[in-house]
């Protein structure tokens, strides 16, 4: 059972990179952002169900109050997403079977400082390819910033466990970076959007530029990084740290919503691109004002609304004199 659990966890969703930057953060609230990104979707879908009554009208279709629309997904930027809803309600079968409440067991019963040392200790490990990825960057400062990170909460850190770069006199900043970031900071596009049973959401950019991070430390370092014996506890502790932090974002994407699995794709895509301006030094994209948010229903065919009987209105008595 415990290797079962093992293996789970390391197969977790993830709702989307969490970047843990203490300055200039795309966006620090990923539970603000679930929010706004179901209040614009559900704007969205308003519309769309007006633009399909519209259509119908001009076709000459008679759509009557009450009446419900068929409304099909946009396909555009999801090319696969017949196979993506199905990883996704596989994948959020699992999570919610387990996944979900061994990370809400482990928020709740392990103290907050040993979490927290666990956080900076899997963060310190990426520090290296953080540093990379700003110099592929051409950001030679940033990349400082990073390895002065690395040696100090390597070493006055604990290895990490402690992050001592962030307070005075150091006031060095975490930045999350990867080479997908690279990639995307360099004009490369995402590609289609996949949702994958293991990795989560992901696009074939991001895809290809975590497979590259994640050889960077075993080709460079060597071992312990090549064994499975420290690697696979690593990718658990990821992962349970991972989907702990990201356990009220989730809620909201996946409980809030009439579409879970388009609000989690577009939460995913909002904040990668977020994170891509946050490099080129833009402001990230503030979503149009919501003026409506009405739940859309999906079914299989226009379904004509039934009259409703009118009530038989009771007549006078008749007093014969």
């Amino acid at each position: 059972m415990l290797i079962l659990t093992m293996a789970l966890l390391a197969a977790a969703p993830q709702a989307a990179p969490a970047p843990d930057h203490s300055k200039g953060i795309p966006s620090s609230n990923p539970r603000a952002d679930a929010k706004a990104t179901i209040a614009v979707e559900s704007a969205r879908a308003a519309e769309r169900q007006a633009d399909a009554a519209k259509a119908a009208k001009a076709a000459g279709i008679e759509v009557r109050d009450g009446d419900i629309l068929v409304l099909a997904r946009d396909k555009k930027g999801d090319p696969l997403q017949g196979a993506n809803v199905k990883a996704f309600g596989a994948t959020q079968a699992v999570d919610s079977a387990v996944v979900g409440p061994v990370a809400r067991v482990y928020k709740r019963k392990v103290p907050s400082p040993i979490r927290s040392g666990i956080h900076n200790f899997l963060y310190n490990l990426k520090e290296p390819v953080v540093f990379l990825n700003f110099l592929l960057q051409f950001k030679p400062g940033k990349a400082a910033e990073t390895a002065g990170r690395f040696v100090i909460n390597s070493t006055v850190g604990v290895a990490g466990v402690f992050d001592f770069a962030k307070r005075k006199p150091f006031r060095l900043p975490r930045r999350a970076n990867g080479f997908a970031d690279t990639l995307g900071y360099h004009g490369v596009k995402n590609g289609p959007f996949l949702f994958l049973p293991i990795v989560g959401p992901t696009t074939v950019r991001d895809l290809f530029g975590g497979f590259v991070d994640r050889l960077i430390l075993p080709v460079t370092v060597g071992h312990p990084f090549t064994s499975a014996t420290y690697t696979a506890p690593l990718g658990v502790l990821g992962a349970l740290d991972h989907r702990a932090d990201f356990d009220e974002t989730l809620e909201v994407l996946h409980d809030g919503s009439v579409d879970p699995y388009t609000a989690s794709r577009e939460f995913y895509l909002r904040r990668r691109q977020a994170e891509i301006d946050h490099l080129h030094g833009r402001d990230p994209v503030t979503p149009p004002p919501v003026v409506r948010t009405l739940p859309v229903v999906e079914p299989v065919a226009t379904i004509p609304a039934e009259p409703v009987p009118a009530e038989p209105v009771p007549m006078p008595e008749t007093v014969t004199p």
